[in-house]
């Protein structure tokens, strides 16, 4: 018989039902489709068989094409839906097509305008309850040892375990919180039309000052709860990373724990990266270059030797845009020149482009979300810049390590977990990769600037930053590990 890869599998001793809101490569908005992609792949080597459960958006139905019907809903949460069975990077997927809920136009949260949904209570909510349909054996044929819910979208699939089995074969629950600023609070009034029972609203339940919180109600009834980053799990216990939430991460503290993410080598590589002008690989740093070129032509940038920073983020006040606008045109001074690649708050879009009309060459600015384009910016940028106010993990300072583009972060969260800064002792060591700051302000991130520029002025100082960079793994080996025994523990 021909041999294949698949037969050195090991045996499936956990099964696992993943729900989240997206999962790269279907549906995309951040570093959370990354992780719910990447996920199953991660923990197949330890004998766990991911399942992935995702609303049926256009893109997703579409990309699924004809597929299996495993289960109807004659009414969820007031309208009747399918389950569908497909794949998902060769592992197994399941969507949940209603198309009341799922088959609009705008993203997975918003219109087009920009504003959410009104109904996003009940089209996660619905997410969630069909989750724990699945998880506590209510569609035939399917059962799950292991739920794990992502962030507020999936966050009520634990209550709805807790409160309203489909059976008595529940499965065990764990909650990850990707971001905690993130909540899912809506108002009382929706609570009886979540098929709750009334004890569920309760402190200890779903109901969070006088509202409904679909985080809060998964964080509550969960049998674990992690976060994407250790020092992010213990930051959330505090008022100024918690988010009204650190009452309640304390009090269940024994149940928290921080797992970083990984990122997926056959996407992230630069050796076989095809958005790339030039490939490139740690021991051929010198074909950066011609990527270099490529990001001064796709940003209207003056070509020249001089570092290149580039930012590829949400511009938001979490993210510490505004802190960044502020150090522009001292960035310019220095010789310094900058890419933007987001969107977010249009008083920062505004300013960044303010900043490109009084840098004209010196600063090219992108408005929107281009993947390709994020992957050149790493393949070409000198340095990538980060000055977030928090940060539960965070992937494109990883990004920035595999690609050689030295990061320039914010201690806080996962950037303080994944960067050694490059101080007199990390440098005299040789164990920097990257330039760390705090607080966030503008004084501060002048001056991570300022040693950024100094350090690339020593070109081979700079190069072997950046080669200890990319030889870090940062892969999903180690995190996949940490994640089967999370779920064998809970066996």
């Amino acid at each position: 018989m021909p041999h294949h890869p698949a037969d050195d599998r090991p045996a499936v001793a956990v099964r696992v039902l993943s729900v989240a809101s997206e999962a790269y490569p279907l549906v995309k908005t951040g570093g959370l489709a990354d992780v719910a992609g990447a996920l199953p792949a991660a923990v197949a080597p330890h004998g766990v068989e991911v399942t992935t459960l995702l609303p049926g958006y256009p893109a997703v139905l579409k990309a699924l094409g004809r597929a299996k019907v495993v289960h109807r809903w004659p009414d969820l949460l007031g309208t009747p839906a399918r389950l569908l069975a497909g794949k998902l990077s060769g592992h197994p997927l399941l969507v949940l097509e209603a198309p009341e809920l799922f088959t609009r136009d705008g993203g997975p949260y918003a219109a087009p305008s920009g504003r959410d949904f009104d109904d996003n209570w009940r089209r996660f909510a619905a997410l969630a309850r069909a989750a724990a349909d699945l998880a506590s054996g209510g569609v035939s044929g399917r059962s799950y040892d292991v739920l794990h819910a992502h962030d507020w979208q999936a966050g009520l699939a634990p209550a709805y375990l807790r409160y309203a089995p489909a059976t008595d074969a529940v499965a065990r629950s764990v909650v990850t919180v990707h971001n905690i600023a993130f909540q899912g609070r809506f108002d009382a009034g929706v609570f009886p039309h979540l098929g709750l029972p009334d004890a569920a609203f309760a402190i200890d339940g779903v109901e969070y000052y006088g509202g409904v919180g679909f985080l809060k109600g998964g964080l509550e009834s969960a049998d674990a709860i992690t976060t994407v980053s250790p020092s992010y799990a213990q930051e959330i216990r505090s008022a100024e990373f918690g988010m009204g939430l650190e009452g309640l991460i304390a009090a269940r503290a024994d149940r928290v724990s921080g797992i970083v993410n990984g990122i997926d080598p056959a996407v992230w590589s630069p050796e076989a990266d095809g958005a790339l002008a030039q490939r490139y690989s740690v021991r051929t740093l010198a074909r950066r270059t011609a990527n270099k070129r490529a990001v001064e032509a796709a940003f209207a940038l003056d070509p020249g030797d001089g570092p290149v920073f580039c930012v590829i983020s949400r511009l938001t006040w979490q993210k510490g845009m505004d802190v960044l606008a502020e150090c522009i045109d001292a960035l310019v001074g220095m010789g310094g020149r900058l890419a933007v690649l987001g969107s977010g708050d249009l008083g920062l879009e505004q300013a960044f482009y303010l900043a490109g009309e009084r840098h004209p060459g010196r600063v090219g600015v992108r408005i929107g979300y281009d993947e390709p384009l994020s992957h050149l910016l790493q393949g070409g940028s000198d340095a990538i810049l980060i000055p977030s106010r928090f940060e539960p993990c965070g992937l494109t300072q990883l990004y920035g390590l595999a690609y050689g583009c030295v990061p320039v972060v914010a201690r806080t969260g996962g950037l303080a977990d994944t960067i050694i800064d490059a101080n007199v002792a990390a440098l005299a060591a040789e164990v920097a990769t990257g330039v760390m700051f705090a607080p966030v302000s503008a004084p501060c991130l002048t001056g991570a600037i300022q040693r950024a520029v100094a350090l690339y002025r020593q070109p081979e100082r700079w190069a072997a930053i950046q080669r200890r960079g990319m030889r870090m793994d940062f892969s999903w080996a180690a995190s996949g590990l940490a994640y089967a025994r999370l779920y064998g523990g809970l066996m």
